[in-house]
């Protein structure tokens, strides 16, 4: 099993600053803890499908070790800038409304190397999203942690590409098989994992507050997607194509650019709308 890259003592803890904490940041820090901690869950899904393959369990085994340490950094600035978190408790409740089918022993995208597709695809997303949160926070702590986690998800990135080669080969996987299963996962960026993270992490329970898909799904997004900037979309979309057998830099990968940082803005837009909405009616 390889060693971590960096440990919670690599942070710069005591460089803290309360005054530069913004309430949407920890909300979305709070639930990104959530789904970071809970990687053993994928680990254990991961070694199901691929349970003849010692070379690729081994490396999944490390990558959930690295993933619950996200989770621990996370959890650990956010009870800075609220000590009044409770992880623990927080997270048990995230365990108890969102559960992965952990009997499942083959991939939910049809073949291992569409589960690989997928697996790059989050880390696509998680690489832009701790870069975007990095370079849109003032907190130094804050800001830290997230560029040590987008680091870790760009070598998870290539962790999973690696193995993505070996089963694209055996598998015959098409080109536009590979981009249906990117597609279909990237579109689950708004399913119940987030939602409920969100809702679990934040959720004022004293109010009886219940949880509602599509409000916490909103919350959730409209503050997450607010940091994304055209870099952020661009490299993401260089290692889409790359996970999909296409060339990045094309003239067709500088339209799909283009239509994705206008798709993201007009998200963005949509999404403050929403929250201005929301918050007019409260």
């Amino acid at each position: 099993m390889q060693p971590k890259h960096w440990t919670l003592d690599d942070i710069p803890w005591d460089k803290f600053d309360p005054g530069k904490v913004r309430d949407d940041q920890l909300r979305i820090a709070k639930a990104a803890a959530m789904v970071e901690y809970n990687a053993a869950d994928y680990v254990s899904y991961l070694e199901n499908v691929f349970a003849d393959d010692p070379d690729f369990t081994e490396a999944a085994r490390s990558w959930g070790i690295e993933e619950v340490q996200h989770g621990e950094a996370l959890s650990k600035w956010a009870a800075l800038a609220d000590p009044e978190f409770d992880f623990d408790t927080r997270f048990g409740e995230f365990r108890r409304g969102f559960k992965l089918d952990l009997d499942a022993t083959d991939s939910v995208r049809g073949s291992r190397a569409g589960e690989l597709i997928a697996r790059c695809m989050v880390e696509v997303g998680t690489s832009s999203y701790y870069s975007a949160l990095g370079d849109g926070t003032d907190e130094p702590v804050l800001r830290a942690v997230c560029r040590k986690i987008a680091s870790d998800e760009l070598r998870h990135y290539k962790l999973f590409y690696d193995h993505l080669k070996r089963y694209v080969a055996r598998e015959n996987l098409s080109t536009m098989r590979r981009v249906r299963v990117a597609l279909s996962r990237i579109m689950e960026t708004e399913d119940d994992e987030l939602s409920y993270a969100y809702f679990a992490a934040n959720a004022n329970y004293s109010d009886g507050e219940e949880y509602d898909r599509k409000r916490h799904n909103g919350e959730y997004l409209c503050r997450a997607f607010a940091y994304y900037r055209d870099p952020h979309i661009d490299r993401g979309m260089a290692m889409i194509f790359k996970a999909v057998g296409l060339r990045p830099h094309t003239r067709l990968f500088h339209w799909v650019r283009s239509g994705a940082q206008w798709m993201m803005r007009r998200r963005q837009r949509q999404l403050a709308r929403m929250a201005a909405s929301a918050g007019a009616a409260a």
